[in-house]
C-alpha cells in the first residue's frame, strides 16, 4: 500500500488497484502537486464540510462515479450534487471492498457559506481510521487536542497518523505533539500547515517536540509504503 501526501490535508492511498483520496482540496491549494484533470479516484473520504476539505470532491467523484464517504449531513448535501455517497457518523465503522473506515470525533466547525450570506450546516467534523490489509491510517481531520485520542490509539493500533499542526483553526505544534504521544502511532506526519498565512508553521520544530523518534515530514508528492 502506497500512501502519499499532497499539501494541506490531502492524502492519497493506493492499494490493490484502488485509489482513495482524503479531503481532496486541489484547486486553490497552493501547496499541492496534484491537478484535478489528472486525478480519477475510486473512493473519496471526507473529514468535514469546509471548502478546504470538500475541495474538488464533486468534480472528481463524477469522473467514474467514485464513492464518497462522509458524515450523514455532508453526504446528503453531496447527494444533491449528484454524487454517489455512503452516509456514516462518528463512532460508526463500515467494511468496504477496499478496507474498513471508522469515523472518530474531531473538535472543529463545519459548513459552507452561500452567496446570500447563509451557512449550510454540514454535520459534525470527524477523524478517519482507515484499515486496509491489517494496516491502520489515522487522518485526524481538523481538530483540537482531546484526551480521547489515547482511547483511539489504545483500541486501534495506528501505523501512521496524519495530524494538523497549523494552529489558529486546529491544534498547534505543541498540542499536536501531545496528541502524538496519546495516539502512540508508529509514524506521525504533520498536515494542515503553511497553506495560508494564519497557519504558517515550521514542521521541523514539530518533529523535534515528539518524544518518540517517529516523526516524518512529507513534502507534497512524497510517499511511504505500508
Amino acid at each position: 500500500m502506497k500512501i502519499s501526501y499532497h499539501g494541506h490535508s490531502v492524502v492519497k492511498i493506493v492499494s490493490e488497484g484502488k485509489i482513495i483520496l482524503i479531503d481532496p482540496f486541489i484547486n486553490g491549494n497552493g501547496l499541492t502537486d496534484l491537478k484535478v484533470e489528472q486525478e480519477a479516484p475510486d473512493v473519496i473520504l471526507l473529514t468535514h464540510g469546509h471548502g478546504d476539505h470538500i475541495g474538488d470532491t464533486v468534480e472528481l467523484a463524477k469522473k467514474k462515479n467514485a464513492l464518497v464517504v462522509a458524515n450523514d449531513e455532508l453526504a446528503t448535501y453531496l447527494d444533491w450534487q449528484g454524487v454517489n455517497t455512503h452516509h456514516m457518523h462518528i463512532g460508526g465503522s463500515y467494511q468496504f471492498d477496499f478496507g474498513k473506515v471508522k469515523l472518530t470525533p474531531a473538535f472543529h466547525g463545519t459548513g459552507l457559506a452561500t452567496d446570500d450570506k447563509q451557512i449550510i450546516y454540514l454535520g459534525m467534523p470527524a477523524g478517519l481510521l482507515v484499515t486496509i490489509n491489517g494496516k491502520t491510517i489515522y487522518h485526524a481531520g481538523d481538530t483540537a487536542l482531546f484526551s480521547d485520542m489515547k482511547l483511539i490509539g489504545d483500541r486501534h493500533p495506528i501505523d501512521v497518523a496524519f495530524l494538523p499542526i497549523g494552529d489558529n483553526f486546529t491544534m498547534g505544534p505543541e498540542d499536536a505533539a501531545y496528541a502524538a504521544e496519546l495516539l502512540n502511532a508508529k509514524k506521525v506526519v504533520p498536515i494542515h500547515y503553511n497553506t495560508f498565512p494564519p497557519i504558517k508553521q515550521d514542521p521541523e520544530s514539530f518533529i523535534k517536540m515528539l518524544k518518540s523518534d517517529n516523526g516524518v515530514i512529507m513534502n507534497p508528492g512524497d510517499s511511504i509504503e505500508l
